[in-house]
């Protein structure tokens, strides 16, 4: 039996073993929408890890390496990554190929640093996002919303982390610490972990596995030691922090797809310096959802919370309900991602000039053959 077949057998509610892909994520949906490319002899899988013009995937008969020419499109927004469904070529193909992926029900994207403003997609098709926070240096609580924004503009559930808990004995400060990341992270869970201990990796074991969850989080965060916590093994590489400064190398260069024991799977992610935000209003807008329900009421409907008369979100502030630092970190991303929107709809304007000369001068060359041919 084909590996396609037994994807129909394993999920038709019959009495057969579960689908040897189950553990990553697949179901009756994925299913569904890989029946067409089934029908074409094509094999499904999960991208695991992308590099260098090729993939690891996971199929039903294990790990294949295939290579990813068909789904390199000039869009980086559109580029396969780790956590996209795929269809490859059937066992016997050489070279073996991914032919194109499925539609993601989810992706997490951030601005790349460039000049251009692009896209990227760091992880697709995620349920959390898991925001690593190390309690080993002084908490950034503008960091935690610019990175929550992007975790909810995902579609994923947010859950912020603070890892290296340990370092943090005494209960009473711990405790401060949880409620100022809540402040700021409201409608999130927030969870004091300590890998070294084992404190509160089994809570989050359990938030996480109904799915796929993201690791995001800075270089030194202890992200590829709480993969290893979820996972139960060392399947990512660990490395010390440095004395100097505190901060910590790039242990993980790649994304890597990790199954955790008690079921879901973990995207690990390299460690981010910049995490700019990427068309992501309503994100924003969940982050700081008091102050856009303060705004609601708001004398005038355009306000900008600057210096009118009647604003509600000025006068919270002015009462101490809404602390300044709030608004503050509000304005700066609400700025920045009208910038990136307008930047885009820049690049969107000039793609299409681009393509109506492009169609302009085809016209005109073939109009001119069909001149010279009544010659």
């Amino acid at each position: 039996m084909s590996s396609s077949s037994l994807f129909t057998s394993s999920l038709s509610g019959s009495s057969a073993a579960p689908h040897p892909l189950t553990p990553y994520g697949w179901d009756a949906d994925w299913e569904a929408e890989f029946a067409p490319y089934a029908a074409q002899g094509l094999v499904p899988g999960r991208v695991a890890r992308v590099d260098r013009g090729q993939c690891d995937v996971i199929t039903a008969d294990g790990t294949v390496r295939a290579d990813t020419e068909f789904v390199t499109p000039r869009d980086p927004l559109k580029v396969v990554c780790t956590g996209d469904w795929v269809a490859v070529d059937a066992d016997g193909a050489d070279p073996r190929y991914v032919q194109t992926y499925l539609p993601r029900r989810t992706s997490f994207v951030r601005s790349t640093s460039s000049k251009r403003s692009e896209g990227q997609v760091l992880a697709a098709n995620v349920d959390h996002s898991i925001i690593a926070v190390s309690l080993a240096a002084e908490l950034d609580l503008a960091r935690i919303e610019r990175f929550l924004a992007l975790g909810w503009e995902s579609g994923g559930q947010p859950v912020v982390v603070l890892t290296k808990a340990d370092l943090v004995p005494d209960a009473v400060t711990l405790g401060h610490l949880v409620e100022d990341v809540e402040t700021a992270a409201p409608g999130v869970q927030v969870l004091p972990v300590s890998a070294t201990s084992g404190d509160g990796v089994d809570v989050l074991a359990a938030v996480v596995s109904g799915g796929t969850s993201v690791l995001l989080g800075q270089s030194g965060a202890g992200k590829s030691t709480l993969a290893n916590a979820l996972a139960g093994a060392d399947v990512m590489e660990v490395q010390a922090i440095r004395d100097v400064d505190g901060k910590g190398r790039h242990t993980t260069t790649t994304r890597n797809l990790i199954p955790l024991p008690g079921g879901g799977v973990l995207i690990d992610t390299p460690g981010l310096r910049g995490v700019g935000l990427w068309d992501a209003e309503s994100g924003v807008g969940q982050v700081f959802s008091e102050i856009e329900e303060l705004a609601a009421r708001c004398r005038f409907h355009d306000c900008a919370h600057g210096a009118e008369p009647g604003c509600a979100v000025l006068d919270a502030v002015e009462n101490g309900v809404l602390p300044e630092r709030r608004l503050d970190s509000y304005r700066k991303l609400i700025r920045e991602n009208q910038r990136i929107v307008a930047k885009t709809d820049a690049r969107a304007r000039a793609e299409m000039r681009r393509q109506w000369r492009l169609r302009g001068a085809e016209g005109r060359a073939a109009l001119d053959a069909k001149r010279g041919r009544l010659r």
